[in-house]
Formats: C-alpha cells, sequence, structure tokens
C-alpha cells in the first residue's frame, strides 16, 4: 500500500471516529437527565424523600388523608331550612335518619346536606348510627364555580329535603326563594371577582427530563407523588386539608413503558389562592420553589404565556394576593377556610 493510501486510510479513520463520536455525544446530550440514586442535598434543606429511579416513579403512589366529615352548614354561604319535630315524639335514632337521606347529596351542581342536632353533644352533625336528634336543618350551597344557586336547583332542593322531612315526620320551613337566588348570584359575583389560581411555568433550557428527574428534584422541596400520573403535591402542615401546592407534568410521559427515555421540557407549579391558608405561606414558597428548581434543572421561570418572571415580577403578584386574602378575611371567607374550600370549589 502506498503511502498517500495509508494517509487516506488514516484520515478515513479519524473521521469515522469523530462522527460516531460526534453522534455519541449528541445523544448524550439530547438524552433526558435522569435521577440518581444519591443525590446531592443542599445542606440547608431537610431531606424530605429518598430519590427514585424512572422505573421506580412509574409505581410511586400515594393518596393523602381526605377530610374526615364535610364542614358545617354556614348561613353565609348556604341555604337552610330548619326541620322542626313534634317535641311530643322521641329523638329520630341516627339509623332512621340516614335511612330517610336521599341517594345523592347535590341539587344540581350544588351540594346537598341533612344536618341533625345531637341529644347528647347538642352539635350540629351529619347524621350518625347509635345517635338520637331532636332537629334537623336541609341545606345547600348558594354558589360554587360552577355559578350560582338557579331556581330549577332551589326548586330540587325544596324537594329533597321534604321528602327526607316527610320520611322522619319533621316539618320543614323554607326560606323565599326568590331572596335566596338573588343572595346567590350576589355571592357569586364576590366569588368570581376573587377567585385566583396561579401557575407558574419552568421550561428546560437545553436538555429534557425524565419524570424520575423532575421526582427527584421536587422530593427535595417537600413534593410527594399524588393520585394523578405526573402529578405532585406538597402537602399542608395539618392532616386532611388541600395540598400547598400542584406539580404537573405530561401524565403520558409518567405513564411511558420506559420513562428513563421519555423527554419532559416544561414543567407547571400551581396555587389555589383560596384552598390554601394564608398561614402556609403558599405564594412565597412557589415562588422560591419556581426558582429553586429552575436553578437545579437548569430552567426558567415563564408565566402561562412563555414569558419570563422576575424577581419584580413576583413581587407584584405577592403584594395583590396580599390584597385578595385581606378581602377574603372581611367578608369572613378566609383562604384556606371550610367556607372558603366550600364556596371556590
Amino acid at each position: 500500500m502506498s503511502n498517500l493510501q495509508i494517509g487516506l486510510a488514516v484520515v478515513g479513520g479519524v473521521v469515522l471516529a469523530t462522527v460516531v463520536g460526534h453522534s455519541a455525544w449528541t445523544s448524550r446530550r439530547d438524552a433526558p437527565r435522569q435521577a440518581t440514586q444519591e443525590p446531592t442535598l443542599d445542606p440547608t434543606l431537610e431531606p424530605q424523600e429518598p430519590s427514585f429511579t424512572d422505573s421506580e416513579f412509574v409505581a410511586a403512589s400515594i393518596h393523602l388523608p381526605l377530610p374526615t366529615r364535610k364542614p358545617a352548614l354556614d348561613s353565609l354561604i348556604d341555604v337552610i331550612a330548619v326541620l322542626a319535630l313534634d317535641p311530643a315524639v322521641p329523638p329520630v335514632p341516627g339509623e332512621a335518619a340516614i335511612a330517610a337521606l336521599p341517594s345523592t347529596r347535590r341539587a344540581g351542581s350544588k351540594p346537598f346536606a341533612v344536618e341533625g342536632l345531637n341529644q347528647d353533644t347538642q352539635a350540629w352533625e351529619s347524621p350518625q348510627a347509635g345517635q338520637r336528634y331532636g332537629s334537623f336543618q336541609a341545606g345547600v350551597q348558594l354558589a360554587n364555580r360552577t355559578g350560582a344557586l338557579n331556581e330549577i336547583e332551589y326548586s330540587e332542593y325544596v324537594v329533597k329535603t321534604q321528602a327526607f322531612a316527610d320520611a322522619i315526620g319533621a316539618t320543614p320551613d323554607f326560606p323565599e326563594m326568590r331572596d335566596e337566588v338573588t343572595r346567590a348570584r350576589e355571592l357569586d359575583q364576590f366569588a368570581s371577582a376573587h377567585d385566583a389560581q396561579l401557575g407558574f411555568s419552568i421550561r428546560a433550557r437545553n436538555a429534557s427530563w425524565s419524570p424520575g428527574f423532575i421526582h427527584q428534584n421536587a422530593a427535595l422541596h417537600g413534593f410527594v407523588p399524588g393520585v394523578i400520573p405526573g402529578r405532585m403535591v406538597l402537602p399542608a402542615n395539618a392532616e386532611g386539608l388541600p395540598p400547598v401546592l400542584a406539580l404537573v407534568f405530561d401524565s403520558q410521559a409518567a405513564l411511558a413503558e420506559d420513562p428513563a427515555q421519555t423527554a419532559i421540557r416544561e414543567i407547571s407549579l400551581h396555587l389555589d389562592v383560596a384552598q390554601v391558608e394564608r398561614s402556609e405561606q403558599p405564594f412565597e414558597r412557589m415562588r422560591d420553589t419556581a426558582f429553586a428548581l429552575a436553578q437545579a434543572m437548569d430552567g426558567s421561570v415563564t408565566d402561562d404565556q412563555g414569558q419570563a418572571l422576575t424577581a419584580q415580577a413576583m413581587e407584584v403578584i405577592g403584594t395583590e394576593l396580599q390584597t385578595l386574602y385581606a378581602t377574603l378575611e372581611h367578608r369572613d371567607l378566609a383562604a384556606g377556610s371550610p367556607l372558603a374550600r366550600r364556596l371556590f370549589s
């Protein structure tokens, strides 16, 4: 072989090696970033969750505790009819009251409830077996996120209440429908004007992320897997309350057969303002978490329109939220209170 042929062969080999090497480097660069078995923790943070591989992430799911009972009826957001019993008649057993309840607990799109005055504790509660009740009240919610109580829903409420009253031998006293529907519209207008749900996006600058990588970073800030694929939540301090924040990404990616090879380029943080107590400092935690995740995952924080959110923009949002909190509290509907959680649902 001549020197020229040898030289060309060497050059060809170098070019081939370069192409193969570049291809491998590009594949590694473009591959989703993976979770590590032992991530390095920020010394200022308390460990919240063990690391997960992507295969383990698919199976990871916990059910957060739910409230043990619904909040009591309240005239601020409910229509309430008193169901009077004959004083000469013995208190109604809880079993009889439960048997008389309607099969559904809604009137149209509004929650419907019956409560009894416990003969022993003198507290209003949902009828319980083994208890006896000397009086009852039935209520329907004036408004929720589906809108205000209307005449048709009010009529359904009356029918359900009357049927229950007949079954236990009680006489209902209904408020005037026209007044209650007017009150419902006023409450709905207030709620619509003060219903805030914030959302921030964190978008990958370069390499995409795998579900396990997202989970691992979010877990360092206290997030745990939710019951819905592609959703993680930051639990409240008190058991049974709604989560403080939700972190959401593509549910199809979370269910992929090989999640390690699934490329995710965007995650979202969500805060339902009225559902979370002000004392939890939800916005401050949302803001700090967004920037911390963006730094750790090589991403940028944006709004829903893709516009970058700066510290100054966050400060403006925070100031507006303080005004909203004060308005809700003045109306006795403080964020995170039982009444606010019911109204804004």
